[in-house]
Protein backbone atom coordinates (compact mmCIF):
# COMPACT_ATOMS: atom_id res chain seq x y z
CA UNK A 1 0.00 0.00 0.00
CA UNK A 2 1.36 3.38 -0.90
CA UNK A 3 1.68 6.21 1.59
CA UNK A 4 -0.85 8.15 -0.49
CA UNK A 5 -3.53 5.80 0.92
CA UNK A 6 -3.23 7.68 4.24
CA UNK A 7 -4.68 10.80 2.62
CA UNK A 8 -7.71 8.87 1.37
CA UNK A 9 -8.72 7.90 4.91
CA UNK A 10 -11.70 9.45 6.64
CA UNK A 11 -13.02 9.32 10.18
CA UNK A 12 -15.65 11.37 11.99
CA UNK A 13 -14.36 14.29 14.02
CA UNK A 14 -15.41 14.73 17.65
CA UNK A 15 -18.67 16.35 16.49
CA UNK A 16 -19.25 13.33 14.22
CA UNK A 17 -18.73 15.31 11.02
CA UNK A 18 -16.75 13.53 8.29
CA UNK A 19 -13.06 14.41 8.31
CA UNK A 20 -10.74 13.55 5.42
CA UNK A 21 -7.03 13.14 6.10
CA UNK A 22 -6.22 14.81 2.77
CA UNK A 23 -6.23 18.13 4.65
CA UNK A 24 -3.04 16.91 6.37
CA UNK A 25 -1.00 16.59 3.16
CA UNK A 26 2.47 17.99 3.71
CA UNK A 27 2.20 17.80 7.50
CA UNK A 28 3.77 15.49 10.07
CA UNK A 29 0.99 13.67 11.93
CA UNK A 30 1.02 11.97 15.32
CA UNK A 31 -2.07 9.76 15.74
CA UNK A 32 -2.85 8.53 19.26
CA UNK A 33 -5.63 6.31 20.62
CA UNK A 34 -6.62 8.19 23.77
CA UNK A 35 -8.70 7.53 26.89
CA UNK A 36 -9.80 9.70 29.80
CA UNK A 37 -9.56 7.18 32.65
CA UNK A 38 -6.24 5.48 31.94
CA UNK A 39 -2.96 5.48 33.83
CA UNK A 40 -1.46 7.06 30.71
CA UNK A 41 -4.09 9.83 30.52
CA UNK A 42 -1.59 12.43 31.85
CA UNK A 43 0.14 12.04 28.47
CA UNK A 44 -2.48 14.49 27.21
CA UNK A 45 -0.22 17.19 28.72
CA UNK A 46 2.79 16.00 26.75
CA UNK A 47 0.77 15.66 23.55
CA UNK A 48 -0.55 19.20 23.96
CA UNK A 49 3.00 20.46 24.60
CA UNK A 50 4.25 18.76 21.41
CA UNK A 51 1.33 20.22 19.46
CA UNK A 52 1.95 23.74 20.75
CA UNK A 53 5.69 23.51 20.16
CA UNK A 54 5.52 22.19 16.59
CA UNK A 55 2.10 23.03 15.12
CA UNK A 56 3.42 26.15 13.40
CA UNK A 57 6.14 24.00 11.81
CA UNK A 58 3.61 21.52 10.41
CA UNK A 59 2.80 19.00 13.16
CA UNK A 60 -0.73 17.73 13.72
CA UNK A 61 -1.49 15.72 16.86
CA UNK A 62 -4.75 13.78 16.53
CA UNK A 63 -6.52 12.09 19.43
CA UNK A 64 -8.74 9.13 18.56
CA UNK A 65 -10.69 8.08 21.66
CA UNK A 66 -11.10 4.35 22.18
CA UNK A 67 -13.02 2.42 24.84
CA UNK A 68 -11.59 -1.04 24.04
CA UNK A 69 -9.05 -1.24 26.86
CA UNK A 70 -10.50 -1.58 30.33
CA UNK A 71 -13.51 0.57 29.32
CA UNK A 72 -11.35 3.60 30.09
CA UNK A 73 -13.14 5.93 27.66
CA UNK A 74 -16.79 5.45 28.65
CA UNK A 75 -17.96 9.02 28.04
CA UNK A 76 -19.74 10.59 25.12
CA UNK A 77 -17.86 12.73 22.64
CA UNK A 78 -19.14 15.84 24.44
CA UNK A 79 -17.85 14.50 27.77
CA UNK A 80 -14.48 13.69 26.20
CA UNK A 81 -14.09 17.24 24.86
CA UNK A 82 -15.13 18.72 28.18
CA UNK A 83 -12.69 16.53 30.12
CA UNK A 84 -9.77 17.17 27.76
CA UNK A 85 -10.37 20.88 27.69
CA UNK A 86 -10.93 21.36 31.42
CA UNK A 87 -8.25 18.96 32.65
CA UNK A 88 -5.46 19.25 30.06
CA UNK A 89 -6.32 22.36 27.97
CA UNK A 90 -6.27 20.19 24.84
CA UNK A 91 -6.43 22.19 21.62
CA UNK A 92 -5.27 19.51 19.15
CA UNK A 93 -7.96 17.79 17.05
CA UNK A 94 -10.03 15.07 18.68
CA UNK A 95 -12.18 12.57 16.83
CA UNK A 96 -15.24 10.41 17.47
CA UNK A 97 -14.70 7.21 19.43
CA UNK A 98 -13.42 4.29 17.39
CA UNK A 99 -12.29 0.70 17.73
CA UNK A 100 -8.60 0.10 17.05
CA UNK A 101 -8.78 -3.72 17.02
CA UNK A 102 -11.32 -6.39 16.19
CA UNK A 103 -14.48 -6.74 14.17
CA UNK A 104 -15.38 -3.02 14.16
CA UNK A 105 -11.83 -1.76 13.71
CA UNK A 106 -11.60 1.69 12.16
CA UNK A 107 -10.23 1.81 8.59
CA UNK A 108 -7.67 4.26 9.96
CA UNK A 109 -6.25 1.60 12.24
CA UNK A 110 -6.49 -1.10 9.58
CA UNK A 111 -4.21 1.06 7.48
CA UNK A 112 -1.84 2.01 10.32
CA UNK A 113 -1.45 -1.63 11.33
CA UNK A 114 -0.84 -2.67 7.72
CA UNK A 115 2.20 -0.36 7.83
CA UNK A 116 3.35 -1.17 11.38
CA UNK A 117 2.00 -4.69 12.06
CA UNK A 118 0.54 -5.86 15.34
CA UNK A 119 -2.57 -5.22 17.35
CA UNK A 120 -2.86 -2.15 19.51
CA UNK A 121 -2.14 -3.33 23.04
CA UNK A 122 -3.39 -0.39 25.13
CA UNK A 123 -4.41 3.27 25.18
CA UNK A 124 -1.96 5.95 24.09
CA UNK A 125 -0.10 3.99 21.43
CA UNK A 126 1.24 6.49 18.93
CA UNK A 127 1.84 6.43 15.17
CA UNK A 128 4.12 8.98 13.53
CA UNK A 129 3.37 9.78 9.89
CA UNK A 130 5.71 11.80 7.67
CA UNK A 131 4.80 14.64 5.29
CA UNK A 132 4.15 12.21 2.43
CA UNK A 133 1.69 10.06 4.42
CA UNK A 134 4.14 7.25 5.22
CA UNK A 135 3.78 5.63 8.65
CA UNK A 136 7.30 5.99 9.98
CA UNK A 137 7.11 4.62 13.51
CA UNK A 138 4.83 3.15 16.16
CA UNK A 139 5.39 3.88 19.85
CA UNK A 140 4.04 1.88 22.77
CA UNK A 141 1.92 3.47 25.48
CA UNK A 142 4.88 3.74 27.85
CA UNK A 143 6.77 6.06 25.48
CA UNK A 144 6.03 9.58 26.68
CA UNK A 145 5.25 12.24 24.05
CA UNK A 146 8.32 14.23 25.16
CA UNK A 147 10.53 11.28 24.21
CA UNK A 148 9.63 11.54 20.52
CA UNK A 149 10.46 15.22 19.99
CA UNK A 150 13.66 14.42 18.09
CA UNK A 151 11.79 12.09 15.70
CA UNK A 152 9.22 14.82 15.05
CA UNK A 153 11.93 17.44 14.52
CA UNK A 154 13.68 15.19 11.99
CA UNK A 155 10.50 14.74 9.98
CA UNK A 156 9.60 18.43 10.09
CA UNK A 157 13.04 19.30 8.66
CA UNK A 158 12.70 16.83 5.74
Amino acid sequence: MSAEVFYNLETPDIKKNPFNFSSWKGKVVLLVNVASKCGYTPQYSGLESLYNKYKDQGLVVAGLPCNQFGAQEPGTEEEIVSFCSATYNVTFPLFAKIDVNGENESPVYKYLKSQQPGDIKWNFEKFLIDKSGKVVKKYTSSVKPEEISSDIESLIKE
